[in-house]
């Protein structure tokens, strides 16, 4: 497993973008990101609202609306996986 607390500045702010872009190409939530790179839901969303705005703004602007998109979003996931879960037992 690659130990991300071992990267310079550079490898840093590249891993941060890398991120980004897989966050804006994929729209997955901060759960899945966190499993794709092998780091903590916490790690992705300092990583992505602390240090992504000073990196690029413009990548920002495009993940802060799809986090708020899975804000608003997640109570009807968590529905219908509930729905689901009984639907499947019954």
């Amino acid at each position: 497993m690659f130990i991300y607390s071992n990267l310079s500045p550079v490898q840093r702010r590249m891993l941060i973008v890398d991120i980004a872009v897989y966050i804006i190409a994929s729209k997955c939530t901060v759960r899945d990101a966190a499993y794709k790179f092998g780091v903590s839901k916490t790690t992705i969303h300092n990583y992505m609202v602390r240090e992504l705005p000073k990196i690029n703004y413009g990548l920002y602007s495009m993940v802060r609306d799809i986090f708020d998109t899975n804000k608003r979003e997640r109570h009807l996931r968590g529905g219908m996986a509930t729905k689901i879960k009984y639907f499947n037992t019954a």
